[in-house]
């Protein structure tokens, strides 16, 4: 049974109604650390843990109405909140009467929801029910409404807040025909999702497909549909397929590095080199990319050929010329004067003079190292001949690299 709720959360005084400004960062970080609270709690007292996953739910909204949302970071914060609490909610072991009670206070929550923070929300709904027969009870609770709502009729058809909640109840209580014959209409593919979950589940995963294929729009999320469309795929054994249609696509992660290791991770099958070849394709020009990843699988070679066929972040070439200057210098070398060469051609965020530095540091040690020191200059003095700009690079290592131009221009100016 769940503990009283005057547990002492820590979380609860600093999520208050407006209790922060319009600065996200602070949110984030208060918003992380609820989560692990109430994740630390959930190893000794996992009923405990969800009722205050609840009660989180309740106050983060009215909390964060005033935060500046237009970046993203603090809607991307919340919904990953979202993501590890209702596991936690959902696999509390509780008797009905709680379970409509807690049902009851989210339901009250979302309703209240006016950023919104917490819309992701409807999506777990029918998961939050526990149940096929309380997920049953809640879609014909909002049933009616969720009818006129999507009315094939536009001129009868409204904005009901609590369609998609009704929509996953549904999929829960295995309702699938209601819910495909619901979606008959012309609507937005948030709602049209559930359909092609549906139609999967009714063993119709090619017709599952072609739904899904047939919803793509300027205003459809491509990156859901192909999720969706791979899962089915995968389901079916058609593993192959998955990889070639929408494996490349809809593991797209934060970085390329983190795209590569999903997609190595769900098909293990494929060769790491041929996922990585694929993936380069998809980004014509922007081959350098792909660095780290070629990196992190240990295809030192194809890495580096690759940090000179595109634009590649010089701190992570500068990274990578620092760790390999022992182990590998003649790839430390080259990721080095890769770095140069791309700080020199403008590339970079917010560069500074020790950068440049650093990159000439890390790559002339690893040029002594593989006895390749009189090459490496030469390279350096053809990165900064070649560059048009302002000659930054020449500029900051000054003395540090006497430059074969430098030494001619100085041997003038004393002879006059």
């Amino acid at each position: 049974m769940p503990k009283p709720a005057g547990y002492p959360w820590e979380f609860r005084a600093r999520f208050r109604r407006e209790a922060f400004g319009w600065r996200s960062q602070p949110a984030i970080l208060r918003v992380k650390q609820a989560v692990a609270e109430i994740k630390k709690v959930a190893r000794k007292d996992p009923v405990l843990a969800a009722g205050g996953a609840i009660l989180f739910l309740e106050r983060v909204s009215p909390a964060l109405c005033q935060v500046d949302s237009s970046s993203g970071a603090i809607g991307s914060a919340v919904n990953n909140a979202i993501a590890e609490l209702v596991p936690i909610i959902v696999n509390a072991e509780v008797d009905a009467k709680t379970r409509d009670a807690w049902l009851e206070r989210l339901w009250d929550a979302y309703q209240n929801d006016q950023i919104p923070y917490i819309e992701v929300l409807a999506d777990h709904w029918g998961d939050l029910c526990g149940s096929k027969e309380v997920a049953s009870r809640w879609a014909d609770r909002l049933g009616d409404i969720t009818r006129m709502a999507l009315n094939p009729d536009k001129s009868l058809r409204g904005y009901f807040h609590g369609t998609s909640v009704c929509l996953s109840a549904l999929f829960k209580a295995e309702r699938n025909t209601e819910i495909v014959d619901l979606l008959q209409a012309d609507v937005i593919w948030p709602y049209k999702r559930w359909a092609v979950k549906a139609l999967s589940a009714q063993g119709k995963k090619a017709e599952a497909i072609r739904y899904a294929e047939s919803s793509r729009s300027p205003w459809a999320s491509n990156w859901d549909i192909d999720q969706l469309c791979e899962e089915i795929l995968l389901s079916s054994g058609m593993i192959d397929e998955a990889y070639v249609r929408y494996g490349l696509t809809a593991n797209r992660a934060g970085t390329y590095l983190a795209t590569f290791r999903a997609i190595a991770k769900k098909y293990p099958h494929k060769a790491a080199s041929e996922i990585l070849a694929d993936l380069v394709k998809t980004t014509p020009g922007d081959e350098g990319k792909w660095f780290a990843a070629a990196k992190s699988a240990g295809f030192l070679d194809i890495a580096l050929q690759l940090a000179t066929s595109g634009p590649c972040d010089p701190h992570t070439l500068t990274r990578a010329a620092r760790d390999h200057a022992e182990s590998n210098p003649e790839f430390a070398m080259g990721c080095g004067l890769a770095a140069l060469r791309w700080i020199a051609g403008g590339y970079g965020y917010e560069i500074s003079g020790l950068d440049v530095m650093a990159a000439y540091t890390h790559a002339m040690k690893a040029a002594e190292a593989a006895g390749q020191v009189a090459d490496a200059k030469e390279r350096i003095r053809q990165i900064t001949e070649s560059n048009s700009g302002s000659n930054f690079v020449a500029e900051v290592l000054g003395k540090q690299l006497v430059l074969p131009w430098r030494a001619e221009a100085s041997a003038a100016r004393r002879t006059h």
